[in-house]
């Protein structure tokens, strides 16, 4: 029998943010996690305007902004001058979700909240251990408990992901670095916290970050360790010596809230989908976190494939929709391992000609201002356009917002997980809810000049246009098949 719609593997901030956004749909979510208690640390602590904006649609958003860190820029010194700053302004993409420096944790309990709100729950300390398929259901097996049944299982359970393993799934990769060290401090310094600072050192990077509560975020590359697995007091003892040493700065650590290392890998899984499993987040795609794309990406896998996983289980789509998320998110993650590769490369060259490069070629090209507000904007995703993929009608218009884009400017209060109608008359709304359902759509009055709107309810435009049988069209070759092209 049956318990839930959608079983989800793994209650960290995609897996939450993809129960959520089930749920706001009217399907029935079980969620799991091996842990026993929700993760009071992080590695992840700056989210961008495209995440900040997945949380508001889900309605997560809550306080987050105000209680967040408005650091927005990163000093990079080397040989004790600052050579670069770069300051993350408005990428120009008209979002009223900011950008922000917080813990996942901070954003993992948002989503929780969410998630009782809408009436779920977490079963902590259970543990998936394998995946049976039919053709029907999928069955988790469950370590030392009853197994669990569900129309769908979405694996959102990190980089060692069992879900992606029991499915067979792939995950093939690369290791680009040795160790980082990681941790939260409290240091008696009096270092400037309205940003990020940087230090270019040959024994290898350093950076400190702001965080609320008057911590700071350490990362420290630390290829010369002897310790492969160094102890909590280890790691503790490096720090206190190489954090001065690489900064030029008195750094006396008055409380080590949280110790961690981590090497960077990157990893790409061969599918998304697997039969009735699919997969989202770090158990999809793993990379270095530099640029805070990891959790930014995780959030919009998250909600990509939850508005699509919600109409198949609802009966209202195909299960050829499911193809479309793939096809959709696959190739932004393939950009982003690329692109954080390239910067953890440049990050860590330890060679005489990559220093050089570094220091002497990309750091005074970093500094110029279009080159800062290129990077604001590329990190923040707002950029990201599903154009290409197969839910985007080729079109003829040259300028403006085409199908696959993203709609600037929609809060998460008008869409509320819901499917967006702007500047729509009677006929085509009706059309809609025809298609979709009366409460999966929402009608904006909004103009939008010529053409009305159908937006998905990730924010990315769908259909636009004015003739009833287009729209009508559309919605049947999309929700039947998979595809409008």
């Amino acid at each position: 029998m049956m318990s839930s719609d959608v079983l989800v593997v793994g209650a960290g901030p995609t897996g939450l943010a993809a129960a959520c956004g089930l749920l706001m749909q009217g399907i029935r979510v079980r969620v799991i996690d091996a842990a026993a208690a929700p993760a009071t640390t992080s590695r992840a602590n700056f989210l961008h305007a495209r995440g900040s904006e997945v949380l508001d649609r889900l309605g997560a958003l809550a306080d987050l902004p105000e209680r967040s860190v408005r650091a927005m820029s990163i000093l990079t010194y080397l040989g004790g001058e600052p050579i670069m700053r770069i300051r993350f302004g408005d990428p120009g993409m008209h979002t009223a979700a900011p950008p922000m420096v917080i813990s996942q944790a901070e954003v993992e309990a948002a989503l929780r909240d969410r998630l009782c709100e809408l009436g779920g729950g977490i079963d902590w300390g259970t543990r998936l251990v394998d995946i049976r398929q039919d053709g029907a259901t999928v069955t988790a097996v469950i370590a030392d408990g009853e197994d669990i049944t569900a129309a769908w299982l979405l694996g959102c359970d990190g980089a060692g992901s069992t879900t992606r393993r029991a499915a067979g799934i792939d995950f093939p990769g690369v290791r680009l670095t040795e160790r980082f060290l990681l941790a939260d401090l409290r240091i008696g310094w009096n270092l400037d916290r309205s940003g990020t600072t940087g230090w270019i050192h040959p024994d290898g990077m350093i950076g400190a970050m702001p965080m609320p509560g008057g911590a700071w975020r350490i990362i420290a590359y630390d290829p010369r360790s002897n310790s492969e697995k160094p102890t909590q007091d280890e790691i503790l003892a490096r720090l206190q010596r190489i954090i001065p040493e690489r900064t030029g700065r008195a750094a006396p650590i008055e409380d080590a809230q949280w110790l961690s290392m981590f090497s960077v890998h990157r990893r790409l899984a061969a599918t998304y989908r697997r039969g009735r499993v699919l997969i989202a987040g770090d158990a999809a795609h793993t990379h270095a976190p530099f640029g805070g794309q990891g959790m930014l990406t995780g959030l919009g896998d998250a909600e990509n494939v939850a508005w699509k996983l919600a109409l198949v289980a609802a009966g209202v789509a195909d299960e050829r929709l499911l193809d479309t998320y793939e096809a959709e998110r696959r190739p932004l993650a393939t950009e982003v391992l690329r692109s954080t590769s390239a910067v953890t490369k440049v990050n860590v060259a330890q060679s005489r000609i990559g220093r050089f490069i570094r220091d002497r070629l990309v750091v005074p090209v970093m500094s110029l201002p279009a080159v800062q507000r290129w990077v604001t904007y590329r990190t923040s995703q707002l950029w990201v356009s599903y154009r290409r993929g197969p839910l985007a009608a080729r079109s003829l218009r040259w300028s403006g917002v085409r199908p696959g884009d993203r709609v600037p400017g929609l809060t998460g209060r008008e869409l509320g997980g819901r499917w967006g109608l702007l500047g729509a008359d009677d006929t085509l709304a009706g059309i809609a809810t025809e298609h979709l359902g009366r409460n999966r759509t929402a009608v904006i009055d909004r103009h939008t000049g010529h053409d009305a709107m159908l937006v998905r309810p990730d924010g990315h435009l769908a259909w636009r246009g004015g003739r009833p049988e287009a729209l009508s069209r559309w919605l049947t070759r999309a929700l039947t098949t998979g595809s409008v092209r």
